[in-house]
């Protein structure tokens, strides 16, 4: 149980104690720094410990933001400061510290009211220290100075509606004009009425994806009433979706274990709806498997896009862009806002449109649209940043160029070449090379006969373009394009082949397959996003790489019969899911994953 510290001379009627107590916080009374000393030493070593002015005036909510986000080490609020783990250690040495700071100071502080919480919010400051402080709007905390600034803070507290403003910041600032404008409103109370039943935000989005395979079951009997329950089975989906967040946010429930599930659950279930969809028109005569794939490839692809180019200008200096000021102008005109928002499909429009289109169409139909629809989204948002990215006097970082080598995934076949092609391409060569070729392995196999050779010719070229295009750190204006095109290659590779195998049971393998290594791909970049580095080298190495896995499958291609190549790419897959998911897996569950609720897709 975390502990909390009230400091000072206790207020008569003051709710601070219950308030703590709400919290779950074993509180505590020190009358001052020595014996707060004392009782943070004989805290439980791994637990939480909080320092709380006595005289605190505020909502309950402005004290749980401030002192139970457990994703900050130090965090504070005014009157109240709160530490986790090693910055314990921390906190305990600016509180030993206090003496000689009064005494430098002549007693004086550089808060308003001498509040020890607050001065060693201070103190911290003073060193550098990070210390988190939370955005609290119109909730109040404050530490009155006399009676009547007290009751003052007293009646402002009762003039917020506290639950009002705590449901509203459940939501997130930034979303879809979909799930904004018709799900939030609602999904919120829901969120509300899981946590006052003790749900966590881990379960919910269990549920959501149960629910989601529930849906994909549905639509894979093939029949109407299943494709009417699998669409609104998967809105059913979404709203939990987005429920999950909202718990998280509204009771500050973020975990290491609800990161990776969030981040991978949804990508799961929508890849597994498109799997019913295409077992549903299967049942009907309609094979739809290579639509399914492609589907897969072109969102992944997407988001790979959005992933490396976040990442290439995460730090980057000089950061300026006349595109990127025209944008924010735009965003100066509201309606422009939730118009560009649609354009890009986000998931809430993503999923609805593919509800919809279920109920009251076929699967064929719903690919198509889907293609279409996230083709013209991809090439809206790609023309954006490559046009903001050649307009942008930036300097990126080493930080940024080795998150674009993770993003590539680069095996040990590029990676030996590489390192004898030492200086690498200049400039616009390197996405350049790397696009052409990828495109050339992928008009290889999709060009020519099941069987030939000449798709192994373009992968060797691919190879050595991978070598080229990694040879270097990747710093240039639009080397961010660099990962987005290996994995359209490779995608588009395995995608072609399997088409050209033209045999039972060849595409669902290669649907198996890529999906297992675009799971690989998403985790690398949730732990990136996490501040955790890529997977483990020998991970990259034991799949082969990106390089690799298209040249092993272009050659296995080559060497065997489709219904041999059928039963080789269903034991890649397989051997390739066990591998990342055991490590994902052990990675997530570990005590160096980062405790930080995913956002979901951006808008």
């Amino acid at each position: 149980m975390p502990t909390a510290i009230v400091t000072g001379q206790p207020v008569p009627g003051s709710s601070l104690e219950g308030d703590l107590r709400s919290l779950g916080f074993d509180v505590r009374m020190a009358a001052d720094a020595a014996e707060a000393r004392s009782l943070i030493a004989a805290a439980p070593a791994d637990g939480r410990v909080a320092l709380v002015d006595a005289r605190f005036v505020g909502h309950p909510h402005a004290l749980r933001l401030g002192l139970t986000d457990p994703r900050f080490p130090l965090a504070a609020v005014p009157g109240a400061v709160t530490a986790q783990g090693t910055a314990r250690q921390t906190l305990s040495r600016a509180l030993a510290g206090q003496d000689q700071i009064q005494d430098e100071t002549g007693g004086g502080t550089a808060v308003a009211v001498d509040s020890l919480p607050d001065r060693l919010v201070t103190a911290l400051d003073a060193d550098g220290t990070p210390v988190h402080r939370p955005e609290l709007g119109s909730l109040v905390a404050a530490v009155p100075a006399d009676p009547q600034a007290r009751n003052e803070a007293r009646q402002a507290v009762l003039a917020v509606d506290e639950e009002d403003i705590r449901l509203k910041s459940a939501v997130k600032s930034r979303d879809g004009f979909f799930t904004t404008f018709c799900i939030s409103p609602y999904s919120r109370y829901l969120a509300r009425w899981c946590a006052r039943r003790g749900l966590t935000p881990n379960q919910v989005t269990t549920a959501s994806l149960l629910t989601a395979l529930i849906a994909a079951g549905c639509a894979a009997t093939g029949t109407r009433p299943g494709f009417i329950a699998a669409g609104v089975l998967l809105i059913a989906s979404f709203v939990l979706d987005c429920t999950d967040g909202q718990l998280a946010r509204y009771s500050l429930q973020y975990s290491t274990l609800g990161a990776w599930l969030d981040a991978t659950f949804d990508r799961a279930k929508e890849y597994a709806y498109y799997a019913g969809l295409a077992l549903g028109a299967a049942r009907g005569g309609d094979d739809v498997w290579a639509l399914a794939l492609g589907a897969m490839i072109l969102q992944t692809c997407r988001h790979v896009v959005d992933f490396s180019f976040n990442e290439a200008n995460h730090d980057a200096t000089a950061n300026t862009s006349p595109t990127a000021a025209l944008s924010d102008k735009l965003d100066s005109v509201g309606w422009t806002v939730w118009v560009r928002r649609m354009i890009v499909l986000p998931i809430g429009e993503r999923w609805a449109m593919i509800a919809v289109l279920t109920a009251v169409t076929t699967p064929r139909v719903t690919f198509l649209v889907l293609l279409i629809g996230c083709a013209l989204a991809a090439a809206y948002t790609t023309a954006g940043r490559v046009l903001r990215s050649l307009t942008r006097k930036a300097r990126r970082t080493d930080r940024a160029a080795r998150a674009l080598a993770d993003l590539a995934d680069t095996g040990p076949l590029a990676g030996a070449l590489g390192r004898v092609f030492k200086r690498g391409l200049p400039g616009l060569a390197v996405p350049a090379v790397a696009f052409l070729g990828g495109a050339a392995v992928v008009a290889c196999s999709a060009l020519t006969g099941f069987g030939g050779w000449l798709p192994v010719v373009g992968a060797g070229v691919y190879v050595l373009t991978s070598a080229l295009a990694t040879a270097r750190p990747l710093k240039g204006s639009l080397d961010w394009l660099v990962p987005p095109f290996f994995r359209a290659a490779e995608y588009g590779t395995v995608l072609a082949l399997a088409a050209r195998a033209d045999v039972h049971g060849a595409l669902p393998a290669a649907f198996g397959l890529v999906a297992a290594v675009a799971y690989h791909h998403y985790d690398t970049v949730y732990r990136i996003r996490g501040d955790a580095g890529a997977p483990p080298a020998w991970l990259v190495r034991a799949i082969g790489g990106q390089e690799g896995r298209t040249l092993l499958v272009t050659v296995l291609a080559a060497l065997l019969t489709a219904s041999q190549f059928t039963v080789a790419l269903t034991v890649i897959a397989v051997c390739v899911a066990l591998l990342v998911l055991v490590e994902s897996i052990r990675f997530w569950v570990s005590a160096g994953a980062p405790a930080v609720h995913d956002e979901g897709e951006t808008a």
